[in-house]
């Protein structure tokens, strides 16, 4: 509670993905939105965030962080913030903790390229789950 984060872990996991896989932007609507915590157990990855928070001065602005296996960076993820990720290196294993267990009926996404964010490839490897979410334009946030 030091910088104001108060967070009991329910659920982790790990997600490893070769290089130039693209994942995202994924999140977990109400009443299941969750607070996560993400950091590289190997590996480099570049995180991407993106505030759907629509009280929140931040609101729709989106911010890439590197996350590696060398620079130990940890990043807290409110409830209201979508992420996703490129994976820059082969391996790359990012570490997941969540204060709610994962719940499928409200795990949701928006499309990769539809807010903005700069990524740095041309084409990425992209699941079709997640070519097939909706556009950031359209969305309409319940945070």
């Amino acid at each position: 509670a030091e910088h104001g984060i108060s967070m009991t872990v329910r659920e982790e996991f790990f997600s490893t993905s070769a290089k130039g896989v693209l994942r995202g932007m994924h999140f977990q609507v109400p009443p299941h939105a969750h607070q996560k915590i993400i950091y590289c157990l190997s590996g480099r990855v570049l995180d991407v965030l993106l505030d759907l928070r629509m009280d929140s001065l931040t609101y729709g602005h989106s911010v890439g962080i590197e996350l590696s296996a060398i620079n130990h960076h940890v990043v807290y993820l409110p409830a209201g913030i979508a992420h996703g990720f490129l994976s820059q290196e082969d391996n790359s294993c990012l570490v997941y903790k969540t204060d709610a267990v994962h719940a499928p009926e409200s795990d949701f996404g928006l499309r990769w390229d539809s807010f903005g964010f700069d990524w740095p490839i041309e084409k990425g490897i992209i699941s079709g789950r997640d070519l097939n979410h909706p556009l950031f334009a359209n969305f309409s946030s319940p945070f």
